[in-house]
C-alpha cells in the first residue's frame, strides 16, 4: 500500500477552524514603539495557505533599527497609517487563532496599534510557535525562526521582512500542526486580552523624517490578571551561569524597558512561574536597579535570591531548559 493510501489518524475535533500567521516589524521593543510593516498568511484548519497580505506602515516617528527591517523614513513616508489598514487587517484576523513566533510580542504590538486606532483586534486566542516547538520536543539548537525553518527545510529569503517571515512561519507551522495532531497534543493556546491604551494628544503629523519626535504618551488601564498555575515543579534558584528552567519562580521589580506585562507573558509562556513577591521559594529577581531600596530588592538581599537585570533575563529566556520531571 502506498504511503498516501495509509489510514490517517483522525483530526482532533477541538482544533481551531483557521489560523492567521502574523509577523510585524517595529521601531523597537517598548510599549510606545510602533509597527513599520505587517504581514498575514491565512491558513485553513489543517494549515493549508488560503491567501496572504502585506503592508508597510507609516509609524509617525523614526523607523528605528533600519539595519534590521530595512525600512527607511523615505520608504515609509507615503505608507498608510495603521488606522488606514486597521479594518482590512482586522478582517484577516477575525475568527482565527493568531499565530506568531514569540506571539506575545506580535500580539502586544498589534493590540496597541488597534487601541491607538480606537478599535480592537478581533482575536480570542494566540499560539506561539516557540512554545509549540518546545511542546513537540523538536531537536533545535535554539528557538530562533531560522533554526525552526532549517529543521523543516524551509528557506528564508529575506529575514526580518514581515512578508517573508510570515511565509516561512506559515510553512513551518503546517508540519508542526500536523505533528501535534498526529500525537493528539493539546495546542498551547493563550487567551488574548486587548490592551486599552489611548492617545491623549492631538493628531500627529504624518512625517517620519529624521529627527521627528513623537508626542505620543501612552495611557493604559488593565484589570488585574490571574495567570494560570505553572504546571512544572520549582527546580530551585537560578545558578550562576546556569539556564532558566521551567518551573522557576521569577519576580520583577522597578521599571523595565520592555513593558512589564510583556515580560511576564513571555516568562509564563516559557514555563516559568511569575511571582508577585520575593520569598524563600523565589528562583530569581529581575530588576534594572538592584541597589534600589524597594521591598523586593531588600528582601532578595536578605534571602540571598539571585538578582539579574532585564537584558540578562531576556538572553536567558531565549533558551529555557525543560523541566526534567516532565520532559524526561
Amino acid at each position: 500500500m502506498h504511503a498516501s493510501q495509509l489510514p490517517q489518524p483522525p483530526w482532533p475535533e477541538a482544533y481551531p477552524d483557521g489560523y492567521a500567521v502574523v509577523d510585524v516589524e517595529t521601531t523597537g521593543l517598548g510599549r510606545d514603539d510602533r509597527i513599520v510593516s505587517a504581514a498575514v498568511y491565512r491558513l485553513d484548519a489543517r494549515g493549508e495557505v488560503q491567501d496572504h497580505w502585506y503592508s508597510p506602515v507609516n509609524p509617525q516617528r523614526d523607523p528605528g533599527p533600519v539595519w534590521i527591517h530595512g525600512l527607511t523614513s523615505d520608504m515609509l513616508a507615503d505608507a498608510p497609517l495603521f488606522g488606514e489598514i486597521a479594518e482590512e487587517l482586522a478582517a484577516r484576523l477575525a475568527g482565527r487563532v493568531f499565530v506568531a513566533h514569540n506571539a506575545v510580542f506580535d500580539w502586544s504590538m498589534l493590540s496597541r496599534e488597534f487601541a491607538r486606532a480606537r478599535t480592537i483586534a478581533p482575536v480570542e486566542h494566540r499560539l506561539c510557535t516557540i512554545v509549540l516547538s518546545k511542546e513537540l520536543g523538536l531537536p533545535l539548537p535554539n528557538h530562533k525562526l531560522g533554526s525552526l525553518a532549517a529543521h523543516y527545510g524551509v528557506v528564508q529569503q529575506r529575514a526580518h521582512h514581515a512578508l517573508d517571515d510570515a511565509r516561512v512561519l506559515a510553512e513551518v507551522f503546517r508540519p508542526s500542526l500536523h505533528q501535534a495532531a498526529a500525537g493528539g497534543l493539546r495546542l498551547p493556546l493563550h487567551a488574548c486580552r486587548p490592551l486599552t491604551e489611548w492617545i491623549d494628544t492631538a493628531a500627529e503629523p504624518r512625517s517620519v523624517a529624521a529627527g521627528y519626535r513623537s508626542t505620543y504618551r501612552p495611557m493604559s488601564w488593565r484589570p488585574n490578571r490571574k495567570r494560570p498555575a505553572c504546571p512544572y515543579p520549582n527546580p530551585g534558584r537560578l545558578e550562576q551561569d546556569g539556564p532558566l528552567i521551567q518551573g522557576m519562580r521569577v519576580a520583577f521589580s522597578g521599571d523595565t524597558n520592555v513593558d512589564r506585562e510583556l515580560l511576564e507573558d513571555r516568562a509564563t509562556e516559557a514555563g516559568l512561574h511569575v511571582s508577585s513577591g520575593v520569598s524563600r521559594l523565589t528562583s530569581l529577581l529581575v530588576t534594572n536597579d538592584p541597589g534600589a531600596l524597594t521591598g523586593k530588592t531588600v528582601r532578595a538581599r536578605q534571602m540571598g535570591t539571585p538578582v539579574i537585570d532585564e537584558r540578562r533575563f531576556a538572553q536567558l529566556l531565549r533558551d529555557v531548559a525543560p523541566a526534567p520531571d516532565v520532559h524526561g
